[in-house]
């Protein structure tokens, strides 16, 4: 009977949760980086949307990538590349350099979380899978909602490149681990497989159901939670009157609240709940919720609660999602490149969330915020009720 090796899921784990420290090291990093280097406003957002917006060109294409170059290889090399990337661009003298270093950054990033969650359905026992996958679905709100929470604590009274260099720390500590610990382990060998070319398994991924309705799901997810958390400080600051600071520090928390949901949605799998209960349950209830974040006449206290009530509860999609990818895959070998689109679902609705809540906003105040939430909500419901569609008839077939 094969066992799971743990160690090794967890280091790949910390693998994720690091390189997702190089995307929450921005946001608090901004005030300084713009007192520093002179950032105007337009070069900040660039700043903060970089990763996401590579994300969202080449994620599946990348995750391909990953399947021929080889997945424990892809998460060293990236893992390389954002150590040197965020240790030079410490050292930036100007914003674009700053940008171009983010850009390597971007690359390096989508590098390992593509490259991880093949390995980890590899080397994890079929009971385990599942399990694994819960955890994995973590990594971000883990890694990008620590470092927010380091940087809101630290960053007021030190520069950004400290963020940076933290960053760059963690990241070398990693890759010394992967290559002393990774790097002979028979689990994570290459694996031969019939390759056919990159083209056609992004033609199959992309007009298969399951795969396009997981990363619909994620996207309208990330559509919904960036539209509340990405406005979450300034909603603090112009409604509840919270000092910068202290608003940057609730968000922190807000974020890394996400945790909690992801491993309750994944304990929730693993005792049977479906997943479209979990994901329809999560995603109707939390679509009120949002909405009374947005509304006018609740009270500052309880508007903080539900904030991070929401954040908690709508976690359990993610895992619910990640968990699905090997059973709507359609084939072993297209784990990766499902994995990929899901990113590049995830990170389209990042992109379209805060500007599309700020159109709202600007139009008839923070009111009409909620009908983003809603409506982005009411898709990941139904996204989840044409996931659980495919997976019965599935089954009776």
């Amino acid at each position: 009977m094969r066992r799971t090796p743990w160690d090794l899921v967890a280091l790949l784990i910390a693998a994720g949760i690091v390189a997702a420290f190089h995307v929450g090291k921005v946001p608090p990093s901004l005030p300084s980086i713009r007192a520093e280097l002179g950032a105007s406003l337009r070069q900040a957002g660039w700043l903060l949307s970089t990763v996401n917006l590579i994300t969202a060109l080449g994620g599946m294409a990348i995750a391909l990538t990953a399947d021929r170059f080889g997945h424990r290889r892809l998460v060293i090399l990236g893992t390389a590349l954002a150590f040197v990337a965020s240790l030079l661009g410490s050292f930036s003298g100007s914003v674009p350099v700053l940008l171009a270093w983010r850009i390597v950054e971007g690359l390096a990033f989508i590098m390992v979380v593509v490259a991880i969650p093949p390995l980890v359905l590899r080397i994890a026992a079929p009971e385990d899978q599942r399990l694994a996958m819960t955890f994995w679905s973590a990594y971000m709100p883990a890694g990008a909602g620590a470092m927010m929470l380091l940087g809101a604590i630290v960053l007021p009274r030190l520069s950004w490149r400290v963020a940076w260099l933290v960053a760059a720390a963690a990241s070398a500590i990693v890759l010394a681990l992967l290559l002393l610990r990774a790097r002979h382990r028979p689990e994570l060998a290459p694996t031969r497989a019939e390759r056919r070319p990159i083209l056609h398994d992004m033609i199959e991924v992309t007009t298969s159901g399951g795969p396009l309705a997981v990363a619909l799901c994620f996207g309208a997810y990330s559509c919904c939670w960036f539209a509340v958390v990405g406005f979450l400080p300034t909603l603090q600051i112009e409604r509840l009157g919270l000092s910068t600071s202290t608003a940057a520090i609730v968000t922190a928390i807000v974020a890394t609240v996400n945790v909690a949901g992801n491993l309750a949605g994944g304990w929730l799998l693993h005792r049977g709940v479906p997943r479209v209960v979990v994901i329809a349950g999560a995603a109707i209830t939390m679509a009120f919720c949002a909405a009374a974040i947005f509304i006018d006449g609740v009270p500052d206290l309880l508007c903080l609660l539900l904030a991070g009530l929401y954040s908690a509860v709508i976690g359990a999609v993610p895992a619910a999602l990640f968990t699905g990818i090997p059973v709507h895959a359609g084939r072993p070998q297209l784990v990766g490149a499902a994995t990929g689109l899901l990113m590049q679902g995830s990170n389209v609705g990042g992109l379209m969330g805060p500007p599309i809540t700020a159109a709202l906003v600007s139009a008839g105040g923070w009111p009409n915020a909620a009908w983003l939430t809603s409506t982005a909500l009411l898709i990941v419901a139904g996204s989840g009720l044409f996931l659980h569609w495919r997976e019965r008839r599935k089954l009776d077939a």
